[in-house]
This record gives C-alpha cells, sequence and structure tokens, in this order.
C-alpha cells in the first residue's frame, strides 16, 4: 500500500497515501475500537460538522483570519461533504476519549486535504493549508463538537418525524376503518366497558402525534450553541465580535435558526438540551412499545386469546410447531424501544459525569442519540409497513365479547342503582348467566326498558356531541 508520512506531537506515522484523513485520525483509529461504528455511520453529523467548519472559513474570512484562497478551497471541501462525498473517510469510532477531539480532527484533517488537492498540492502538505491552523482557526473541538452535534440531531430529526407522522397517518386510517365495530374495553386486563376498534386505534394514533411535538421542542432547545467560546467559553484565541457572526453564518448556511448561548462558559459544560432530547426520544420509545404490547395482546390466540385483531402473517413463528406464526414486528418494536430507554440512561450518567468546565464523556452521548434516532427510524417504518397496514379486524368476536360481557353491568347503575348492578355482576360471575338473563329473570327491568339501558352504541357514543 502507497503511504505517505505525517507527524504530530507524538512523532510520524504512515498514512494511506489516498487517504484524506491524516495522522491524528489514524491514532484514534487505532486507539478506540469500541462499538465498530465509525462517525461515517451516522452523515448527519458529517454534514453538521462541514456546515460548521464552513461557516467559520467564511467568518474567518471576514474577520481577516484566512486568506480568501485558503477560505475558498475549505469552504469547497465542506459542500462535498455536505453532498454527501468523502464520508468514508470518517473512520473514528463515535465512542472515543478525548471529548470528541478526534471527530474534530478527523473533520479538520479530512477538511484540510480535500482542500489541498483543490489547491493543487498533495494529500498531507499542511505547509500550504494546515488542519488546526486553518480548518479549525478560531474554534475548539470543545466548540465545534458540541454545535456540530445540536445541528447533527436536528438534521436526523427532520429525517425522522416524517416517519413518525406517516405512522400516526397509518393508525388514523385504521381508526376510521374501524369506527363501527364495537369491543370490550379493558383496565387491569379485566372487562371494563364497551368501546370501538376505532377508538382503540384512534387513541394510538393521538398518543404519538403528541410526541412529534414533544420532538420539535427538544430540537428548538438545540438551537442555542456555543460556537465561538472556543476551549471553555471564555473565547480565547478567537477574534471580538466572532461567536455572533459565525453563528449568524452558520445559521444562513444549516438554515437553521441557530444564535449564540447567552453564557458560553456555561453553555460549554451544560448537557441539559442533550438529556432532554433524549427524554422525548425515551418518552417516543416507551409508547411505541406500550402500543406494541397491546398489538400483541389484541391479536393473541388464534384461538385461546383475545384473537379481536389479526396481525398481517411475515413469517413461520416455530422450528417445531407447525402452522404457529408470532407477532415478530411488535415484539421487534418491543425491543428496539428497550434499547432506547437504555441508551437514555447512558446519556443521562454521561451527563452527569461531567467535571469542570467539560464534559468528555460527550461521544457516548451523541452515540446513544444518533443511534436512538437512526433505530427508531427503522422501527416506526417496519412497524408501519409490515404490520399496521395490514391488521385487519376479526369484528364477530369483539362484538361477542361485548355481548357476553359482566362490564355492561356499568350502564345499568343509573337506573339500578351500584348495589344491585354489584349483585348481578356477582351472580353473573358465579352461575354464567348474562346480565340481560338475569336481570330479566329477576324482573328488574322489562325487556323494552333493559334494551335501551343496554344499547351498546349509546354506551360508547354517550358524551358524543350531535
Amino acid at each position: 500500500m502507497n503511504t505517505r508520512i505525517e507527524s504530530d506531537l507524538l512523532g510520524t506515522m504512515e498514512v494511506p497515501a489516498d487517504a484524506y484523513y491524516g495522522i491524528q485520525t489514524l491514532r484514534a483509529a487505532k486507539n478506540f475500537q469500541i462499538t465498530g461504528v465509525p462517525i461515517a455511520h451516522f452523515p448527519e453529523l458529517i454534514r453538521a460538522l462541514a456546515m460548521v467548519k464552513a461557516a467559520a472559513a467564511r467568518t474567518n474570512q471576514d474577520f481577516g483570519q484566512l486568506s480568501d484562497k485558503n477560505a475558498d478551497a475549505i469552504v469547497y471541501a465542506c459542500q462535498d461533504l455536505i453532498q454527501g462525498l468523502h464520508h468514508d473517510q470518517f473512520i473514528v469510532d463515535v465512542i472515543q476519549g478525548g471529548a470528541g477531539t478526534s471527530t474534530n480532527m478527523n473533520a479538520n484533517e479530512v477538511i484540510a486535504n480535500i482542500a489541498l488537492t483543490k489547491l493543487g498540492f498533495n494529500k498531507g502538505d499542511y505547509q500550504h493549508l494546515h488542519p488546526n491552523d486553518h480548518v479549525n482557526r478560531s474554534q475548539s473541538t470543545n466548540d465545534a463538537y458540541p454545535t456540530a452535534v445540536c445541528l447533527g440531531l436536528q438534521f436526523a430529526a427532520d429525517n425522522f418525524l416524517p416517519t413518525l407522522i406517516s405512522l400516526k397517518a397509518s393508525l388514523e386510517e385504521k381508526g376510521r376503518e374501524f369506527a363501527h365495530i364495537v369491543k370490550m374495553g379493558r383496565t387491569q386486563l379485566q372487562d371494563a366497558v364497551p368501546m370501538t376498534l376505532g377508538q382503540e386505534f384512534e387513541a394510538f394514533a393521538v398518543n404519538l402525534g403528541e410526541d412529534v411535538d414533544r420532538i420539535k421542542e427538544a430540537c428548538a432547545l438545540l438551537c442555542e450553541v456555543n460556537l465561538g467560546g472556543t476551549a471553555i467559553g471564555t473565547r480565547i484565541n478567537a477574534p471580538a465580535g466572532f461567536s455572533e457572526a459565525v453563528v449568524q453564518k452558520l445559521a444562513t448556511i444549516s438554515q437553521k435558526p441557530l444564535v449564540p448561548a447567552s453564557n458560553l462558559v456555561e453553555a460549554t459544560s451544560d448537557m441539559g438540551a442533550f438529556v432532554f432530547f433524549s427524554s422525548m426520544l425515551k418518552r417516543l420509545a416507551i409508547k411505541l412499545s406500550k402500543m406494541s404490547n397491546d398489538l400483541r395482546l389484541l391479536s393473541s390466540g388464534p384461538r385461546t386469546g383475545l384473537g379481536e385483531i389479526r396481525l398481517p402473517e411475515m413469517q413461520p413463528g416455530s422450528s417445531i410447531m407447525p402452522g404457529k406464526v408470532n407477532p415478530v414486528i411488535p415484539e421487534a418494536m418491543n425491543q428496539t424501544a428497550y434499547q432506547v430507554m437504555a441508551a437514555d440512561m447512558a446519556v443521562s450518567l454521561a451527563a452527569e459525569s461531567g467535571q469542570l468546565q467539560l464534559n468528555a464523556m460527550e461521544p457516548l452521548i451523541v452515540y446513544n442519540l444518533f443511534n436512538s434516532l437512526k433505530m427508531l427510524k427503522a422501527a416506526c417504518e417496519m412497524l408501519e409497513q409490515r404490520c399496521i397496514r395490514g391488521i385487519t379486524a376479526n369484528e364477530d368476536i369483539c362484538r361477542d365479547y361485548v355481548e357476553r360481557s359482566i362490564g355492561i353491568v356499568t350502564a345499568l347503575v343509573p337506573v339500578l342503582g351500584y348495589s344491585v348492578a354489584s349483585k348481578l355482576a356477582r351472580e353473573a360471575l358465579l352461575t354464567g348467566a348474562t346480565i340481560k338473563e338475569l336481570v330479566l329473570q329477576q324482573q328488574l327491568l322489562t325487556e323494552q326498558e333493559l334494551e335501551q339501558a343496554l344499547n351498546i352504541e349509546k354506551m360508547i357514543f354517550s358524551q358524543k356531541e350531535g
């Protein structure tokens, strides 16, 4: 393999001649072989890093810190990354020591070497354009990296939210499709009162719709960034006014309403926005898992469970039991949700573990947030396309459960009183008789009065207007 020699503070190394990354990236790749997940796995983060570097280059140019030639070359290189080129050059494991320095240097070196080739020089000819002196000018890992994370998470959320909205729409469609199907509602796994299957699916949709708004709120918190604060928020090595100018330029490039943090020292050490964002992903994961549990219960059987709905049959369910089909799609969603919940705990621990003016555990936060979004997007697409859209109802079973349920006695409380209704429920449970049979046997109501009191549609829509 052809190589070039690069040097840093620790000595020299051979770097692959055709690589856009350099010696510091290569050291980090050798040091951190933790997850097997390189930065390249999260393209939104790379795009965000490139935008940060492009904004910094143009601002440095405005402030006389970079020549027009070098600034143009850096921006050219950043545009390549923004368009999706050269992402394979981001080889450092997402989890790393150094508070993200390796990620920042991976970006600095790749951008520098793309820019050098644009200027007609060889990769590694850093005397003409240097990763630190030029690409990283007026910046530190401690402001460039978290700013890129804030921006990249917004891009990832933009990519995810349409998937969640589409899932919500499919649930709403099922709500309309099942609006006429009467079934028994249950609390604590016991018969409660009648409802429709449509109401059950409509509730799923509303539940997820709330989280679309919550994730958007979490993204709004990520718009306050510490770019320009450099090492610890004191703006060392950055010209006066740089923070305000570079954030404004980054907002224009990214089309996100970014603003400088009101206190850059606080913003450099605080992980609160990431904790909140993670909490919103956990909240969504809990809801998705609960819904998946309900789908598994409602489809249980097919003959000895509830069997109120049928899930699409996706694959044989057993290597020994012929004919068995399992609810594999909701099960996979459950497992995805558990992983997101666990990731939230990791984010919480990492956020708490910061010391003084910096949190060195930020790479763990980054890995878990981006990975959770990636997993949730894939799982929500799977759930919608391979499960929700194909669900059908067992209408006769749903109606039969209502007719035989003791729970309908609740509708008789206004007519007969709670004590009498309780006795009827108890007797029905002990004898196996239906509520209707007992009421008529005991001549508590006429048949006409009973039918009016136990009108199922009236029970379901008793509070409906119009």
